[in-house]
């Protein structure tokens, strides 16, 4: 499955269980407030319930939301050791810090911002 929309990933996460997805995002916002694919990273992670491992994963969102956000998502050596490691801890984190992590619906601008990036990226190359 690939995405090709905001809209089709925001369907997706909406069907998750997104409380766990949305503290990680909300937890790498706060300790890398400028890097948008790291937090967006964390709060994608949650469609594997849907998808599988987090190739599947991955793959859905590659398209959409680039090769770096794929990367991290996989958790792969073509992302930076530093970056997989902050998420994987905003991952282990998330599951038993306990605060508002507020809604999703918060999140339909950077990820809309982020699938933006992208794109132009995309059609410079």
């Amino acid at each position: 499955m690939e995405l090709r929309s905001v809209e089709e990933l925001m369907d997706l996460l909406y069907a998750c269980r997104h409380q766990r997805a949305l503290r990680a995002a909300a937890l790498l916002r706060r300790s890398r407030p400028a890097d948008k694919e790291l937090q967006v990273a964390g709060l994608v992670r949650g469609i594997e319930e849907l998808l599988g491992p987090a190739d599947g994963a991955a793959h859905a969102v590659r398209h959409l939301l680039g090769e770096r956000v794929h990367h991290l998502v996989r958790g792969d050596g073509a992302a930076t050791d530093d970056d997989v490691l902050r998420l994987r801890q905003a991952d282990e984190e998330s599951r038993t810090a306990g605060f508002d992590a507020g809604v999703l619906e918060d999140w339909r601008t950077v990820l809309e911002l982020v699938a933006a990036r992208n794109s132009r990226l995309g059609a410079v190359d």
